[in-house]
C-alpha cells in the first residue's frame, strides 16, 4: 500500500505568535509547512524550533504587496506541486487605546490593508492554486479573534477588519463549493502572544475600568488549528471559538 501523500500548509504571520504556534503544530503533525511573514529572520527562527526533520519553506513577503502574494504562492506552488491548507493569520491590532475622533487616516489604512486587503489577496490565490490543482479543492482558515463578534473599547479598525473577515470567511464558503474548496474561521481570545503581552498588565473595559484578563496557552489555538485542517474536506469547522477560560467575553460590555 502506498504512503499516504504529505500535505502542504501555508502559514502566513508565521514569525511570530499565533502563526508561529500553528506552523509548529503543522509541522509536527506531518504537514509540509511554508512559512511566510514580513521578516526572514523570524521565519528562520520559526523553522529552527521545528527541527531538522521538518520539510519547511521560509518566504519573505508581504501580505499586503500583490507582487509579493504572487511571488509567495508561486514558490510553494514550485517547491510542492500544491497546497492543502492556507491558515491566514498575518494581522495586527494598530493603534492600541487611541480614542476613535484620534485614529488616522493612515493607521486605519495600515490595519485594513494587513487586516482585510492582505486577507483576501492569499485567499484569492489560495483559491486560484486549489481550483486549479489535480485533486482539486484544499482548506482556507481564516483567524477572525473573537473581536469578530464583539469589540473592545477604542478597537474600530481592528473590529472592523475582524468582522469583515467574517464575511471574506462566508463568501469564500459559499464560492468554494463547486470545486471542494472549505472555508472556516477560528475566532481566538487572548492566547498568550507578544499582542496580548498587554492584557497581563491590565486593559480598558467596557466600563471604563482597567483589568487583568486571563490568557491562555497558543499551543491550545494550533491544536484547534490542526483538528480543523485534517478534517476531511467533506467537513468543516465553519466557525470555531477558542478562548481563555475567564476572559471577559460572553457578557463583555
Amino acid at each position: 500500500m502506498d504512503a499516504p501523500e504529505k500535505k502542504t500548509a501555508l502559514v502566513t504571520g508565521a514569525g511570530s505568535g499565533i502563526g508561529r504556534s500553528v506552523a509548529l503544530a503543522l509541522a509536527a503533525a506531518g504537514w509540509s509547512v511554508a512559512l511566510a511573514g514580513r521578516r526572514a529572520e523570524a521565519l528562520e527562527e520559526t523553522a529552527r524550533a521545528a527541527g531538522a526533520e521538518a520539510d519547511v519553506l521560509c518566504v519573505r513577503a508581504d501580505v499586503t504587496d500583490p507582487g509579493d502574494v504572487a511571488a509567495l504562492f508561486a514558490a510553494v506552488r514550485d517547491r510542492y506541486g500544491r497546497l492543502d491548507l492556507l491558515f491566514n493569520n498575518a494581522g495586527t491590532f494598530g493603534p492600541a487605546g487611541v480614542p476613535l475622533e484620534d485614529v488616522s487616516y493612515e493607521a486605519w489604512r495600515s490595519v485594513v490593508d494587513v487586516n482585510l486587503t492582505g486577507a483576501f489577496l492569499c485567499a484569492q490565490a489560495a483559491f486560484r492554486q486549489m481550483k486549479g490543482q489535480e485533486p482539486q479543492g484544499g482548506r482556507i482558515i481564516n483567524n477572525g479573534s473573537i473581536s469578530a463578534q464583539v469589540p473592545r473599547p477604542n478597537s474600530i479598525a481592528y473590529t472592523a477588519t475582524k468582522h469583515a473577515v467574517t464575511g471574506l470567511t462566508k463568501s469564500l464558503s459559499l464560492d468554494g463549493r463547486p470545486y471542494r474548496i472549505a472555508c472556516g474561521q477560528i475566532d481566538i481570545g487572548n492566547a498568550a502572544t507578544e499582542m496580548t503581552a498587554r492584557m497581563q498588565t491590565g486593559i480598558l473595559q467596557a466600563n471604563g475600568q482597567l483589568a487583568v484578563e486571563p490568557v491562555m496557552d497558543a499551543a491550545d489555538v494550533a491544536r484547534t488549528v490542526v483538528h480543523m485542517a485534517e478534517l476531511p474536506l467533506e467537513a468543516n469547522v465553519q466557525f470555531a471559538t477558542v478562548m481563555a477560560t475567564t476572559m471577559p467575553f460572553v457578557g463583555r460590555g
